[in-house]
């Protein structure tokens, strides 16, 4: 009897975690581009990326939380990594971005999180770099913090974020599949009207092009005018801000991982092919909407040490001419990226009573098979 009762519930996990992967753009049968995917499909198919969520669902009002992105598992600030910001329209509050800008690194683990809980996650991610063993006599420290504003749906001047929740996120941080949807700092987001959130995708390089895998996560919420797979959905369903249907300010965060080797020169033009898989969505980058990508090289080889007795530092770097491939990688997976916070999403009801509805899949899915493209 034991032994039935185990094998029903066993079932019912499989066909739990079966329904769960539905939700993904691809276990709908549409394919984004001609690369390959990863085996998670997710930022997290970089070696040694890791991902952790920490999210606030709280009560009638409270709809927001925080997601960590961390290069590698070591001391991050000892062992830097190869970075670049690219700012695609900047009506936003990253933090952390002139020290990438000049000297072409990250030292901290990336947080995204709401517009006005942007400074509890900097006090929160300085005092864990400040607490890591080998950093006792660390006197500065360059947080990464990225935002969208949740405000619609969250009650966000009360800024519940606090700086456990961001220890936590990191805490959560793990190299496997990536949670997508209403989940960290994707839980009060909205994308073209419809609930947004967290997203992911990666792809693979071919062997002769260097075997290289590229992973992007989005944090998304803005809005244009909504396609997939180059159908005009939110033309077809009228869906779109010349109709006031919605308003298309709001923001997006994109963040490009890849295990090339990569100085930050080459990483700041990867970052700027972000925009352009933003663009293949029908994202528009309105006035208000601050679109942000950050590149990240993970390569072991590029890492550079806080410390060195060497005055010359000497790393393999991609040549520029091998970077195409790379550039159409970052595209294909920021779109399905983008596509999969949509379609992994949930609707949701937040402050004073706001209802934001979910992608309605059904009806988006008969056009995509009208179109052929299902």
């Amino acid at each position: 009897m034991k032994k039935k009762s185990f094998t029903t519930l066993l079932f019912l996990v499989i066909l739990f975690s079966i329904s769960a992967q539905q939700k993904r753009l691809r276990d709908h049968g549409i394919q984004i581009g001609v690369l390959k995917p990863g085996a998670l499909n997710a930022i997290t198919d970089v070696p040694g990326v890791q991902v952790g969520h920490t999210t606030l669902n709280k009560g009638d009002s409270i709809r927001t939380g925080v997601t960590a992105i961390l290069p590698h598992s070591g001391n991050i600030f000892q062992q830097k990594v190869p970075a670049a910001i690219h700012l695609g329209n900047g009506f936003g509050k990253l933090a952390g971005y002139s020290q990438v800008k000049e000297l072409g690194n990250l030292e901290t683990p990336i947080i995204l999180t709401n517009t006005l809980d942007v400074a509890t996650a900097v006090n929160a991610l300085v005092g864990h770099t400040l607490l890591l063993q080998g950093n006792e006599t660390v006197r500065s420290v360059n947080a990464v913090v990225g935002e969208t504003n949740d405000g619609f749906l969250n009650d966000i001047r009360g800024r519940h974020v606090t700086e456990k929740d961001v220890l936590q996120a990191i805490k959560n941080a793990k190299a496997s599949q990536v949670e997508e949807g209403n989940i960290g700092a994707g839980t009060g987001t909205i994308c073209f009207g419809f609930k947004g959130g967290i997203g992911t995708s990666s792809r693979i390089l071919p062997k002769k092009s260097g075997g290289y895998t590229v992973g992007v996560l989005a944090q998304t919420n803005f809005g244009g005018m909504l396609k997939i797979a180059g159908v005009d959905i939110g033309k077809q369903m009228g869906h779109y801000s010349d109709n006031f249907k919605y308003a298309t300010d709001g923001s997006c965060m994109m963040i490009v991982f890849t295990d090339a080797p990569l100085d930050s020169r080459n990483l700041e033009r990867l970052a700027k092919r972000a925009m352009l898989g933003l663009a293949r969505t029908g994202g528009i980058a309105s006035n208000g909407s601050g679109d942000y990508v950050i590149a990240v090289s993970t390569a072991k080889e590029c890492r550079i040490p806080y410390e060195s007795d060497h005055l010359i530092q000497t790393v393999p770097t991609l040549r520029n001419s091998a970077m195409t491939p790379l550039f159409l990688a970052t595209i294909e997976a920021t779109e399905e990226a983008i596509l999969n916070s949509l379609f992994a999403a949930e609707t949701t009801i937040g402050r004073n009573g706001h209802k934001i509805e979910a992608l309605p899949k059904k009806q988006v899915l008969e056009m995509l098979k009208a179109a052929g493209k299902i």
